[in-house]
């Protein structure tokens, strides 16, 4: 049966080949990148021939041989990103990426290998120790939706505060590396001046070796009591949205029918308030048990005086004084 198989594709390499492969485009042509996947690698795994030409396709396109690689330290350069990877094979192209305003490293960059094999290699083993910082590579088509980006991420990720200054990676990565595999963890230095800024990130693989580093309650290093925890709740800690406190509505308290004036005072500007406050309205009617309004007062008559003449009384002592009733009086000599 492999024999006719065999006969079958030496048959159509004769003179109708132009004609087969049209023929087969044509076929071809309207299938779904999902059909057409599952049979050449069907066709692949049946046949070295078509299986080694899949490869030399493969291999010649730089998608397969490039690698993204994040978690550099800031003093990592290009010669010494090379120098960690061309263990794995001959290099093409290797590269730190820096930030074209300031001229400091953004903390990745990307390796191009010759052969597709030897990024394969290098893929086997992603972390790798890099200037006392554990990178981790993937392929530079993935971009970060690579392993460290799968759904239990937020269960593998932790964060550990309180590390002392002398702490390096190297140590922080060996205190954790008893609980499970590590797949990535560094210490968070500062940009300018490389020195520890006194926490850290590892990654497990698994979410069992996350867990045992959290429930151990032994965790002493450098002499010091160290915080672990879950990176994600330690992220949402510390960026918990506020809202402004010009926007929160507040009601004044005032009695139940009383119309709020929609006249802010003179010289001040009413922060958070909206004016004129809703306020409940009067009852359409009474209950009937409330008594009824008094009777209006009876007018009163109006009471006439008579006109007063006022006498305007010259300035000075009058000639002769006069007593009560008219009578006059007389002045004592003193």
């Amino acid at each position: 049966m492999e024999d006719m198989k065999k006969r079958k594709l030496g048959e159509a390499s004769g003179d109708g080949e132009t004609s087969s492969e049209e023929e087969m485009r044509s076929l071809l042509d309207p299938l779904p990148k999902p059909q057409l996947v599952h049979l050449l690698s069907k066709l692949g795994s049946q046949y070295p021939s078509i299986a080694e030409e899949i490869r030399s396709i493969a291999s010649a396109d730089p998608v397969h041989r490039k690698l993204f690689v994040r978690g550099l330290a800031w003093n990592t350069t290009s010669e010494t990103l090379c120098a960690a990877f061309i263990v794995h094979g001959e290099i093409e192209e290797g590269a730190v990426i820096y930030d074209k305003a300031t001229g400091k490293s953004r903390g990745y960059g990307f390796i191009t290998y010759k052969n597709m094999e030897s990024a394969h290699n290098a893929l086997r083993a992603p972390s790798k120790m890099i200037d006392g910082r554990l990178a981790v590579c993937n392929l530079a088509c993935e971009g970060l939706s690579g392993a460290s980006t799968t759904h239990d991420l937020a269960q593998r990720k932790l964060y550990i505060g309180g590390l002392s200054p002398d702490i390096t990676s190297e140590k922080l990565l060996d205190f954790f590396g008893k609980y499970g595999d590590i797949e990535e963890g560094s210490v968070a230095y500062d940009k300018d001046t490389n020195e520890s800024r006194g926490f850290g990130f590892v990654t497990y693989k698994t979410v069992d070796a996350s867990k045992r580093a959290i429930d151990d309650p032994n965790k002493m290093l450098g002499g010091r009591n160290i915080i672990v925890k879950l990176a994600d709740s330690h992220k949402g800690k510390s960026q918990q949205t506020q809202l402004p406190t010009a926007v929160v509505p507040m009601a004044l308290p005032t009695a139940a029918g009383y119309q709020q004036p929609g006249n802010a005072h003179a010289g001040t500007v009413p922060v958070g308030y909206s004016y004129p406050q809703t306020v409940a309205s009067y009852p359409a009617s009474y209950p009937s048990s409330t008594p009824t309004a008094p009777a209006p007062y009876q007018t009163q008559p109006q009471i006439h005086y008579a006109p007063v003449n006022l006498k305007k009384e010259p300035l000075g002592l009058p000639s002769t004084p006069v007593g009560i009733g008219g009578y006059p009086y007389y002045i004592s000599k003193q």
